[in-house]
Order: C-alpha cells, then sequence, then structure tokens
C-alpha cells in the first residue's frame, strides 16, 4: 500500500467553511475516507495525504471505505449488507461518477455513484454540504434491476472514519421523566452500538445523537468533536468500531433489527439522512453549528416567530365542559398569552375519553363535554382575544374504541397472541395506505371545518409490541415502512397547511429527532416540568436543537418560586399548564410582566448564540448566555442548582461570544415584585474584553435562585 495518493488516484472533496470530507478513489475504483477534519487551504494537498494515517498493515485495504459492504474481502462491520436474487450473499461497490452542484446559496450537494461489478445493483451516496453552518447531511439511495426483489439486511446512512489517539463518545439515555442523562465512555477496540427498537419513536430510552471527542476529552470551548444525530423517528442504530489499528468508524443507520428489507428490482430505497458537524471549538462550537443549519434548513418557520400558550392539562385533566374552558380562555387573554390549548379528553361518545383506557381512534367531540362542538370553542377563545389550539394523538388507538371495533386489521397486533398494551393502547398500522388516509383525514377534517385553528399538539405515547401488520407482505418492512407512512401523512399535511404551528410531542422526550422536526415546528422535551430538573434535560437537548424549538412549561410540578419556573422557561419557547385562578396577586404580576418581557428578548434567546457558561454537572449553578448576531445584545441565564450552605456564583463568570471591542451596560430581568436588584442601581459600563476575560458575577445564592440579566451595547 502507497503512503500517498497515485498521481491517477480521483480526490472527491466535500467542504464547509470549516471542514473537509474527503474521499479518494484508486485505479481499482475503491472509494475511501481519507480525511475528515479541518479543512486545507489548498485543495491540491489532499492529494499527500498518507493512506487514511493507518497505523499498520489493513489486510483488505478497505477498513475506511466510504461504504463498507458485507460478503466480500470485508473484516469489519458492513454499512451494507445484502442478499442478491440469486441467493448470493456478497456486495463489491465499485465507483461508477461523482457530479457536485450548487443547489441553493451555500448548499453544495455532492453525489458519489458505486455499483458491483458482478450485478446491476447501485449505491449513491449523498453529502449535501451547508457551508455557512459547517453541516454535512449525508444518506445513502439503493436500487437494483436484479429478475426478482433482493434482501437489504443492513443499510447504513453514513460510514464515517476518523483516525485519532483516542476516542470519547458522549451519549445520553433515560426513561419517561427522566431524558437526556449523559455519559461520557472511552472507546477501546470493538463495537459500542447504541439503538432503539420501540417501533414509533426514536429515543425513550436513548436519543439518535452524539458527540465524540477526539484525542482527549473536549470541553465546551476547547477540543475536537464530532456531533452526530440522525434524522429518523423509529429503531435507529449507531455503532461505533475502533478498528484493529486504532481508527474510528462510525455507521449510523435505521436499526437493522427485524428489518431485512425486500426491496423489488426497480424500486430506489432511501436510507434516511445522518448530520454531524466537526467542531475544533469544542461541544459549544458543534452546537451552535446544529441551531443555526436547524433554524435555516430543517424546522418550519425556525426563523420566524413561536406562539406563547396556556394548556388545560394540568388544570383540569379528562374533567372539563364548555364553562370551565371558558373561564380558561379568560384567564389566558388576562394572562397574557396568545393561545389556549385544548389537551387530552374532549373526543369519544360511544366510549368517551375520561381517562386513558377508551376513546383514541375516535376523534368525535364528546357530546356531553362539548355540546357545541369544536367551532363553538375556537370562537369563544377567539372573542376572549386568544387562539384555540388542540391536542391529537392520530397514530394509537385505544382496545375500547369504535375504530378498533370496525377495524381491528388496521391495528399492530400477532393474529394468534394476546395484545399488550403500552400506556393501555396499541399502535395504528401506518404501513397501510388506508390508514395513512385515515389519520390525515383527522387532522384534515379538523382543520378544514375551523379554519382558524391556531395549533396542534400530536402526541405519541405507544410503543410497538407484537410487531405484525395485516396487510404488508413482509413482515420484516414494517418497522421501516410505518415511520416512511408517518412521513407521507406529515408530509400531506405540511403541503397543504405550510404554516400551522405544530408540537411533537410523546410521553415527555420520546421523539425528537430531525426526521420529524422537518414537519414540527416545536418539541416537547419530557413530562418532567420540575423547573430545577428541566435545567439540566434542556442544557443536554441543547447540543443538538435549538431554543425556538423547545417546548418549555411553567407548571406545579416543581415546588421553585414562580420566578425560578419561569426563567427556565424562557430558555426556549414559554409556555404555561397552570391554573392561574391560584396565582396570588404578586405571582400573576410577575408573570404578567414576565410575558412582556420575553416579547422583548425572544428573538436574542431563539436566534441568537448559545454559549454554555457554567455547567450545572460541575458547578454550584448553571449558567448559559445567548448572544445576538450582531453581538449588539445578550440575554444571560444564571440558576442555582445546588443548595449546599454558601452554594452560588461566589465569583465571577466570564462570558462568552461578545464583541472584545464593544461596551456593554447589564441590566436585571424579571425582578420579582417588591424585591430590588442591585445590579440595576449599577450604572457602570463594561468592554466585551473584560467580561469575557474578567467576568461578572450574576449574585445567585439560596436568596437568589435564578437570575436573568440582559447585556445591550452602549452606542
Amino acid at each position: 500500500m502507497g503512503s500517498q495518493a497515485a498521481p491517477d488516484d480521483v480526490h472527491i472533496t466535500i467542504e464547509t467553511q470549516q471542514t473537509a470530507l474527503v474521499i479518494r478513489v484508486d485505479k481499482e475504483k475503491i472509494a475511501t475516507i481519507v480525511h475528515l477534519g479541518p479543512k486545507l487551504r489548498n485543495t491540491a494537498e489532499y492529494a499527500a495525504i498518507p493512506a487514511n494515517g493507518k497505523r499498520g498493515e489493513d489486510y483488505t485495504g478497505i477498513y475506511n471505505s466510504a461504504y463498507t459492504s458485507a460478503g466480500s474481502r470485508n473484516l469489519l462491520e458492513p454499512a451494507i449488507q445484502v442478499t442478491h436474487a440469486d441467493g448470493n450473499p456478497s456486495l463489491d461497490l465499485k465507483y461508477v461518477r461523482h457530479e457536485t452542484q450548487s443547489i441553493a446559496d451555500g448548499v453544495v450537494l455532492t453525489k458519489v455513484y458505486l455499483k458491483d461489478p458482478q450485478y446491476p445493483f447501485e449505491v449513491t451516496l449523498f453529502y449535501k454540504a451547508y457551508q455557512k453552518e459547517d453541516v454535512i447531511e449525508q444518506w445513502s439511495s439503493i436500487r437494483h434491476t436484479e429478475k426478482k426483489p433482493v434482501v437489504l439486511q443492513k443499510y447504513a446512512s453514513a460510514n464515517l472514519y476518523i483516525p485519532a489517539q483516542n476516542y470519547y463518545l458522549t451519549h445520553f439515555h433515560g426513561d419517561w421523566a427522566n431524558e437526556m442523562n449523559p455519559s461520557e465512555v472511552p472507546l477501546t477496540e470493538g463495537i459500542k452500538i447504541l439503538d432503539s427498537k420501540l417501533g414509533t419513536r426514536a429515543d425513550l430510552f436513548q436519543p439518535p445523537s452524539f458527540l465524540v471527542s477526539l484525542n482527549q476529552p473536549a470541553d465546551e470551548d476547547r477540543g475536537e468533536v464530532i456531533a452526530g444525530t440522525l434524522s429518523w423517528s423509529g429503531n435507529f442504530q449507531l455503532a461505533f468500531e475502533v478498528d484493529p489499528l486504532h481508527n474510528l468508524r462510525i455507521i449510523p443507520g435505521i436499526n437493522p433489527y427485524a428489518s431485512a428489507y425486500t426491496l423489488a428490482p426497480g424500486v430506489e430505497f432511501t436510507t434516511p439522512a445522518f448530520l454531524f458537524t466537526y467542531s475544533n471549538k469544542g461541544k459549544g462550537g458543534a452546537s451552535r453549528s446544529f441551531h443555526r443549519w436547524a433554524r435555516k434548513h430543517r424546522i418550519p418557520q425556525g426563523e420566524g416567530n413561536r406562539l406563547t400558550l396556556l394548556n388545560n392539562w394540568e388544570a383540569t385533566y379528562f374533567d372539563f365542559n364548555e364553562e370551565k374552558l371558558g373561564a380558561l380562555f379568560k384567564d389566558g387573554k388576562k394572562l397574557g398569552v396568545d393561545l389556549f390549548l385544548l389537551d387530552d379528553g374532549w373526543f369519544g361518545n360511544k366510549y368517551p375519553r375520561n381517562n386513558d383506557k377508551t376513546g383514541l381512534g375516535d376523534w368525535q367531540e364528546n357530546v356531553k363535554k362539548l355540546p357545541h362542538g369544536l367551532g363553538y370553542l375556537v370562537k369563544e377563545a377567539e372573542s376572549a382575544g386568544i387562539k384555540f389550539g388542540i391536542w391529537l394523538e392520530p397514530e394509537m388507538v385505544s382496545p375500547k374504541s369504535e375504530l378498533y371495533e370496525k377495524h381491528p386489521d388496521w391495528v399492530i397486533k400477532l393474529p394468534n397472541r394476546s395484545e399488550y398494551y403500552f400506556r393501555n393502547q396499541l399502535v395504528l398500522d401506518l404501513s397501510n395506505p388506508k390508514v395513512q388516509d385515515f389519520v390525515y383525514g383527522i387532522v384534515n377534517d379538523l382543520l378544514t371545518k375551523n379554519p382558524t385553528l391556531g395549533y396542534i399538539k400530536w402526541d405519541c405515547n405507544a410503543v410497538i409490541y407484537n410487531a405484525y401488520s395485516a396487510t404488508i407482505q413482509n413482515q420484516s418492512n414494517l418497522y421501516v415502512d410505518y415511520v416512511q407512512g408517518l412521513y407521507k401523512v406529515l408530509e400531506r399535511l405540511r403541503t397543504k397547511y405550510p404554516t400551522l404551528p405544530m408540537m411533537l410531542c410523546s410521553g415527555g422526550g420520546g421523539r425528537v429527532d430531525y426526521g420529524a422536526l422537518k414537519y414540527f415546528t416545536e418539541y416537547w422535551p419530557s413530562d418532567n416540568t420540575d423547573a430545577l430538573e428541566r435545567v439540566f434535560i434542556q442544557w443536554n437537548y441543547s447540543y443538538f436543537f435549538p431554543s425556538i424549538a423547545s417546548c418549555n412549561h411553567i407548571t406545579d410540578w416543581g415546588k421553585q418560586p414562580i420566578k425560578f419556573r419561569t426563567d427556565v422557561a424562557m430558555m426556549g419557547k414559554i409556555g404555561y399548564d397552570i391554573v392561574v385562578s391560584k396565582l396570588t396577586e404578586p405571582e400573576l404580576q410577575f408573570s404578567q410582566q414576565a410575558l412582556k418581557t420575553y416579547e422583548n428578548i425572544k428573538n436574542v434567546i431563539w436566534k441568537g448564540d448559545l454559549f454554555r457558561l457554567a455547567s450545572p454537572y460541575t458547578n454550584d449553578v448553571a449558567s448559559a448566555i445567548y448572544v445576538s448576531e450582531s453581538q449588539d445584545r445578550a440575554v444571560w441565564f444564571t440558576f442555582l442548582v445546588k443548595n449546599r450552605y454558601k452554594a452560588g456564583s461566589t465569583a465571577p463568570i466570564k462570558l462568552n461570544g461578545l464583541d472584545p471591542a464593544k461596551n456593554y451596560r447589564i441590566q436585571e430581568l424579571n425582578v420579582y415584585p417588591g424585591a430590588s436588584s442591585a445590579i440595576n442601581k449599577n450604572t457602570a459600563t463594561y468592554s466585551g474584553n473584560y467580561l469575557m476575560t474578567i467576568g461578572f458575577d450574576p449574585q445567585v445564592d439560596t436568596r437568589r435562585t435564578s437570575v436573568v440579566l440582559e447585556i445591550t451595547d452602549v452606542k
């Protein structure tokens, strides 16, 4: 093996402002990755890179394959494994050609075409480089024209290859109301697998997102980091293999578990996109790239507005009527929110939805609770001065429902096994086009009858047990076809209702991924709304998802003062799930003023750059700042997360992201009625250089458990 490229080798370069992924094609037409990291100033020098930084003999020559196939000479984890129509289990992918085109301002798409010399079987690798945002989106498409179907045993989205001295994986795990707990582990020789087998959603236990630090553990501002996340709302698998020569291979994609996919001739199979970014400015640099990318290129109205809302769930649960709701509309207006959201319990007549055991699937208004229907409520809310939104869980069915009685064949369940329920419900078979039409029809019907309906909260609480479809031929296609069916429904809805605000909800943060966030304006991080817990949960989601998409509600779950709960909720899209009539006069006054303050600062929080200043895992306080793009305004949050003796911000905290040459004034926001702020009595100004070098003490302690500061440049 030569130490560097031969003169006739082809180099395919995928570049963003900071990063390059370089694929080398040799005379045998084998495509291998020779570089993933900082881009070189002189592109011609990529040809001088030694054969992928290998540290010894690679017996196969394809450890660093751009898309490793199984069954021929590969000794490592494959990205793709197939059984041909004639039963042959091998695949050999050779480079055919590549093309690069600019498809939008700052967005370049590269396609690399690969083919098996012995079979009419092709794979195309797609690399979409978002140059300004430093994000690369990669996916693959697979097609063949063999005489009969081919079985895809595995079909990954990407196959990255990175040489470094050491690798440290940060991944996240949890359960209901306990989402996104981080673990950092060194990766050693062998394979570490993160995966999900839940069927309907990616991440109740584990999200399809990770950070890998190269050489040594990275912190917020320093170190080399590859951050990645898979855009898929079903079973996923992330494989991290340290090869025999101590190089790292990352293979993300749909989980091959129970999902050998039968692909007919002439049909194209497209894998979900894998998004990744390289940062040499620590974990913070990686997360800011994702935020900018998501706002601009993925989340609907990602650079637009969001509605504040009051939800009735914790105020009424299932027990409400038109009169009660009318009073809550007035409460919402009095509080100062934009929208009232009616949660679970408004539907079902033969089997009324008075608890969570009945009615899912029967999406007609309950005539006892709502004799005048939803249209009446929409108008009542609007005459009270706010918009009206509704909760739905359209993918699920209660065994006790008219839908289940009429269409048992629409439900995912094994014919010869007893049913097993998750939260008293089963999953509808979205691989079935009739079910897709039904689910689309539920939402479309609501919006056709109520064109001014302002918001939909789309929930998904069940997982798939006893996976079996009454209508599809190949049962192992079900997990994939379910998610693709969901996306078909969402695509139809988004095409017809492009600006409708929709919350992606799922028994907590069980469904947050960029596959679904193509259709939803925001997501629900957790059913755990205890504000202290939310500091940690929101902190970890923020590595991958921007604040404009995070629904943060003020509730009575936590026992912290309302100021603490409100301040924490302001680090995203604020909402309320409280009984407004039970607030004391100072609490109501504070909340009304906080919403006015929020209106003034929300664009800095939603669209600014996030810098984490003090981690709740290693400090008495959690501290983070959002800085506007022009660096003329910033909003800085600090929370007490430990209440030991003398806990607090005992020294100045160094800021980040400001312009060192600008002068800034610091003002405290959200001061509780009757309290005063020593910070607001101080009229001094500070240079950005001073604030980032020396810092400033927000004076957080057990008497001031949360502090929000606005930093404004002084012209």
